[in-house]
């Protein structure tokens, strides 16, 4: 494979590459990266859209290729140095990863960071004002680079809500949701800060709502649903009367709860009718509202929260983009309660990209014996290992009160004020 070529068809199941979509030019190094690193290893191209095979002439190793197939498409086998191609890229890329571990410490000094900037907006807002002065910008760079480093640290993080600063956290972690969806649909740095941008913003129109309604620890009269129904309204006002925010800024705030099927609201915008980002919004905003604790309810398992919106999905969400966000965030998330085919019980502990139902997880519980073991951690994609997930769990059975710690660690826990 190389840069310049057209990719018309993957060979394979969508779980088993990174790309929301299938017919693009190859023209970012870091994009050939996440090809060769990917479960792929033959994919279509179409050589009237972009280059062909490369030639002995053109200086560079030649792939193996079938010229059978449809039209002037060609089947290519992706066979390529992956390591002298992954660092080109890497190079190219200008991103540098780092250990789930050290950008969990990272990553809870900066939800504290954020929790304080968003109380004081929405603080502007109860005011009549919002305004996205210099701190904000630089809080949603933060929240893309950490992003970038590794997104399951902060997008687990910020997951883990007190009922408290619920409305607050949701923005933060809505954020990092949207950067790492941006991320994995190959939209560039300029479009994932926006989208970082409208995850913070999407929910303005809470901050005026009344807090006895936004905090009432049972369910909702009609008369009170209806109030809060009128969120998205009241923030795309907010934001047009503050100015300098970005039309899809605005759209996502207004949009986001609007369903491909035309049962969302406050217009019943369905299809093509609903933009990218207020599409991306939708599927960012449930995922964080349904593993979020609530006054009125615990929050789902993320593996489970996963399915539950898989079964919802044909109807509310758009497809190719549920299965990008699905591939950003893991089929198990980190945090995710998982039972082994040894009986062991484990908590995922990172992602595997290569291998979404096989992440790193880390065992501590024996279901056979009925007992705690010691936590060890466990790579099911390794050659090695012979354990695999056969099932979810609920953690409203087991009721283990450290799972948390398991996986984020003591420090990043404190760091958070969050007891352990």
């Amino acid at each position: 494979m190389r840069l310049g070529m057209h990719l018309h068809e993957m060979c394979g199941a969508w779980l088993d590459h990174p790309f929301w979509k299938t017919k693009f030019v190859l023209r970012d190094a870091a994009d050939l990266a996440k090809l060769q690193e990917s479960g792929i290893k033959e994919c279509w191209i179409d050589v009237t859209k972009g280059l062909d095979v490369a030639t002995p002439d053109d200086g560079e190793a030649s792939a193996q290729s079938t010229v059978s197939g449809p039209g002037a498409s060609r089947r290519v086998v992706v066979d390529v140095d992956t390591a002298t191609d992954l660092a080109r890229a890497a190079a190219v890329s200008g991103e540098k990863t780092v250990e789930f571990a050290e950008e969990v410490r990272r990553a809870a000094a900066l939800c504290n960071q954020a929790r304080a900037a968003v109380i004081s907006l929405f603080a502007e807002a109860r005011m009549g004002r919002v305004v996205y002065n210099e701190q904000c910008a630089e809080l949603v760079h933060e929240i893309a680079t950490s992003v970038g480093r590794n997104p399951s640290a902060l997008l687990s993080l910020a997951r883990l809500k007190t009922h408290d600063d619920y409305s607050y956290m949701h923005s933060v972690a809505v954020a990092a949701l949207m950067a790492a969806l941006a991320k994995q649909l190959n939209l560039d740095e300029a479009q994932t800060r926006m989208a970082a941008k409208a995850g913070l913003l999407h929910d303005m129109g809470k901050a005026v709502m009344p807090l006895h309604i936004l905090n009432k620890p049972g369910r909702l009269t009609d008369e009170e649903f209806d109030l809060i129904r009128t969120h998205p309204q009241k923030g795309h006002a907010l934001l047009q009367s503050g100015g300098s925010v970005h039309d899809e800024v605005l759209d996502v705030c207004l949009h986001h709860h609007e369903k491909m099927d035309g049962s969302g609201y406050p217009d019943k915008l369905s299809g093509d009718q609903i933009s990218l980002f207020a599409r991306m919004g939708s599927v960012c905003d449930v995922y964080d509202a349904i593993t979020s604790n609530r006054p009125y309810k615990q929050g789902w398992d993320p593996a489970e929260s996963i399915a539950r919106m898989a079964s919802w999905a044909n109807g509310h969400f758009d497809l190719p983009i549920f299965k990008a966000f699905v591939t950003s965030l893991g089929i198990y998330p980190v945090g995710s309660l998982v039972r082994l085919k040894s009986g062991l019980l484990a908590v995922v502990t990172e992602q595997n990209e290569q291998a979404l139902t096989s992440p790193v997880v880390k065992v501590f519980f024996s279901t056979k014996q009925g007992l705690h073991v010691p936590p060890r951690l466990l790579d099911l994609s390794h050659s090695s290992c012979s354990d695999r997930i056969i099932s979810r769990e609920s953690n409203d059975t087991w009721k283990f009160t450290h799972l948390d710690e398991l996986w984020a660690g003591e420090e990043a826990l404190r760091k958070m004020g969050r007891k352990v």
